[in-house]
């Protein structure tokens, strides 16, 4: 039994599920106590805060307790202003080549410090006439049917399933449930899970070591393109698999100079014309930024780093070590109302990504049928205009949103064949999947600018019930 316990320790140790490297916690108080036990050892923190040493076969050999950690408290960096400033660039143009080429613009999910989107200047565009194919491939500003508040227009029957944007989503045809891990690791051995899934090209959405619908619509898709099943009670099988498919689930980041210096934002205003004052949608804080790139969410980030000061470049922290991501070419889009999941598939019908998303609610619900992609615009302006969808607060008169992450649909916009209407982005992640949305089809930021890279004009997105 305690030879058992000692590797069970090991493991979750080397998975990284539930520890850190000593090098992230040295930031934060740990460094004099760790003793040194020869080459080939390695120490962790585990979740209790105790410093576990394990040999170069797993095989734990000394268990220290920790002095007292500073705890600093989340502040601003000297010398950092929370603006953005504008840029004097162009946008990149997303259709720049032939057919199948495009010029991508930088992607927000490399790891690296920059922040995501290009701070080019902001152009009005004028909206199409009721009715038209508008979508002009070199005019990234676009519009889109998202109601703020839910008094928005369209009708749906009664008994659809679907409630007013923000309320609670109730899945119609749901995945069925993961039985997960119990204990003191579970919430460790979940986020494992759930980059597991990720790897694989089947988002989790945000990862936040907690069962759910998006676990289990994930756990469904993996089984589809795989043909595998996910025991998520065997810990020894998830971290063979884990080593397999790019190693530990958690990896160490140092925060840069220019995590730290942003630019970001004081804060979101809700009024639309303020939003459009701004010289850009930017994050407004580093963990923000962080938990995006790392496709985590950012509560999630703060918890597995107690006391971490994210306001100070070298600070070391944990993350999760999701992977590089899926490719190739998608030639048909599954949005499947029933579950709130996109499912994308080559030209053999093989699964290439799935995930969770939020497709529409009563007051603006989504397209039915077949349609096809339009265009992508990647880092896209907002085009609202009151006269042709909604109106926000006050606001009468056409206004044009600035790009980045925290826009209304986020850092991507794939237009769909049906005016108005597309698959994109999103400024709040953690609600994907749980809430409804303004009748397009939301996906997390990260979500949405792998899928937008294996699509192209004419791809076949399908909407089922």
């Amino acid at each position: 039994m305690v030879k058992t316990r000692l590797w069970v320790a090991a493991a979750l140790a080397l998975a990284g599920l539930c520890a850190s490297h000593a090098p992230a916690n040295a930031q934060q108080g740990y460094g004099a106590q760790y003793e040194d036990y020869g080459p080939g050892t390695e120490s962790f923190v585990d979740e209790n805060g105790n410093i576990v040493t394990v040999d170069s076969y797993g095989r734990v050999i000394a268990v220290e307790r920790p002095r007292s950690v500073e705890r600093r408290r989340d502040r601003a960096p000297p010398g950092v202003e929370y603006q953005v400033p504008r840029g004097n660039g162009a946008q990149d143009d997303p259709y720049a080549g032939n057919g199948n080429e495009y010029a991508r613009a930088e992607d927000p999910y490399a790891r690296g410090g920059n922040n995501g989107w290009n701070d080019g200047p902001v152009e009005f565009a004028p909206l199409p006439a009721p009715g038209t194919d508008g979508y002009a491939p070199p005019d990234q500003s676009i519009n889109g049917s998202l109601a703020p508040d839910g008094s928005g227009y369209g009708n749906v029957p009664p008994g659809s399933g679907l409630g007013h944007e923000g309320s609670t989503m109730i899945e119609r045809h749901p995945a069925p449930k993961v039985v997960g891990p119990k204990g003191k690791n579970a919430k460790a051995e979940i986020a494992a899970l759930q980059v597991l899934l990720s790897r694989a090209g089947i988002s989790p959405g945000v990862i936040d070591g907690r069962l759910g619908s998006n676990v289990d619509k994930a756990v469904a898709a993996y089984t589809e393109k795989t043909g595998r099943t996910i025991d998520a009670t065997d810990a020894r099988a998830l971290m063979e698999e884990l080593m397999e498919t790019g190693g530990p689930a958690v990896t160490s980041y140092t925060i840069t100079n220019e995590d730290v210096a942003g630019p970001y934002l004081a804060s979101i205003p809700e009024d639309y014309a303020h939003k459009a004052a701004l010289p850009a949608m930017s994050y407004t804080r580093v963990t923000e930024m962080l938990g995006e790139r790392f496709h985590m969410d950012e509560d999630y980030l703060k918890e597995i780093n107690p006391g971490a000061d994210f306001n100070r470049p070298g600070t070391i922290i944990k993350v999760m070590a999701v992977g590089p991501g899926v490719t190739g070419e998608v030639t048909r889009i599954i949005a499947d109302k029933g579950r709130e999941q996109v499912r994308a598939y080559d030209a053999s019908g093989h699964l290439v990504a799935a995930y969770p998303s939020s497709i529409g609610s009563t007051s603006t619900p989504s397209p039915s049928g077949t349609v096809e992609v339009k265009r992508i615009a990647f880092n896209p302006n907002y085009t609202y205009n009151p006269k042709i969808n909604f109106k926000q607060g006050n606001n009468d008169k056409i206004l044009t949103i600035p790009p980045g992450p925290n826009g209304p649909v986020g850092t991507i916009w794939i237009a769909l064949s049906k005016p108005t209407y597309g698959i994109h982005g999103t400024p709040e992640p953690s609600k994907i999947g749980k809430t409804n949305s303004h009748g397009c089809v939301r996906l997390t930021n990260w979500d949405a600018t792998e899928l937008a890279k294996m699509v192209k004009p004419g791809t076949v997105v399908e909407f089922i019930d």
